[in-house]
């Protein structure tokens, strides 16, 4: 009777490491993903151009989406140009693992992109509130030409 009651003593004892395993394993797996999730939402939906501006300068993609017409008048060097008009079919050019600042002329066009990228699963982009008019207005740095 021992024997069998040490037997299942040890069973219980495998199950219950086993169980704990599992929850250990389930808790880590979770909690990666909830980092993963946060990560990819950390941008607001609108940031302001001193913020943008720090941020790009720490490396985040800005992308320009006026006209052509706009672009050359006066744009941040180092932009990516993608007219809004031709941001749906240039999706695949936008980096999916880089903070994306979206820049227009006051702030209109670049919440309508940031909501197209959105939608295309791009999750880490943000507007960036007054555009190059506001860009321009407190002084930060600019050039012209194509």
């Amino acid at each position: 009777m021992k024997t069998t009651h040490k037997t299942q003593i040890k069973k219980q004892n495998k199950w219950v490491w086993i169980v704990i395993g599992f929850l250990v394993i389930g808790v880590i797996g979770a909690s990666g993903l909830l980092n993963g999730n946060n990560e990819t939402l950390s941008l607001p939906a609108a940031i302001t151009v001193e913020n943008a501006s720090e941020r790009y300068a720490n490396g985040a993609y800005l992308l320009d989406v006026r006209e052509q017409s706009e672009w050359n008048e006066a744009h941040v060097e180092g932009a990516v140009l993608i007219p809004l008009g031709e941001l749906s079919n240039r999706i695949a050019e936008i980096p999916a693992n880089q903070d994306v600042l979206i820049i227009c002329r006051s702030g209109n066009r670049s919440g309508q992109a940031r909501d197209i990228l959105r939608a295309a699963g791009l999750m880490r982009t943000t507007s960036i509130t007054g555009g190059i008019n506001q860009w321009t207005t407190i002084g930060l740095p600019v050039i012209s030409g194509p």
